[in-house]
């Protein structure tokens, strides 16, 4: 059972497959500090200095009551709450890495396709040297 689930582990699928994952979750590190970093706060700024991290809804007052300040401090005091700002900033992660797989995945499909439309190329034997040509008129002369 070892040996199966070596052979299975060590396929090119699988390799490339826990490649990609490991990629893949760079490359979500990445984008949320894109979106929390660099995109949400010139648009909270825009916005009249809101922060869509803090961006919430008490649902339930928890002891003390509000307000809070914080997402943190609502949930430290056991409110209930409704995260709309943490949405907002899932969303437009979601959309940057679906818009990154989709580039990869025409990219990909580019090739392949100019992969496919390459005319392949039959196998032509070269030209005959000089010194052949002359050794084939030879044999021509010679069966005659």
């Amino acid at each position: 059972m070892f040996k199966e689930f070596k052979e299975f582990a060590m396929k090119g699928n699988v390799l490339d497959m826990a490649v990609g994952i490991v990629i893949g979750a760079a490359f979500t590190a990445i984008v949320s500090s894109m979106v929390d970093d660099i995109i949400m706060p010139p648009i909270g700024l825009l916005l009249g200095n809101v922060d869509f991290s803090e961006l919430f809804v008490v649902l339930q007052a928890g002891d003390p009551t509000g307000p809070y300040a914080t997402v943190d401090a609502a949930k430290e005091a056991g409110a209930v709450t409704w995260n709309i700002g943490l949405f907002i900033n899932a969303i437009l992660k979601f959309v940057i890495v679906a818009f990154a797989v989709f580039l990869l995945v025409k990219g990909v499909n580019n090739l392949r396709r100019k992969e496919a439309a390459s005319p392949a190329k039959p196998d032509v034997p070269p030209a005959p040297t000089r010194d052949q040509a002359l050794l084939e008129e030879i044999r021509d002369l010679l069966k005659k």
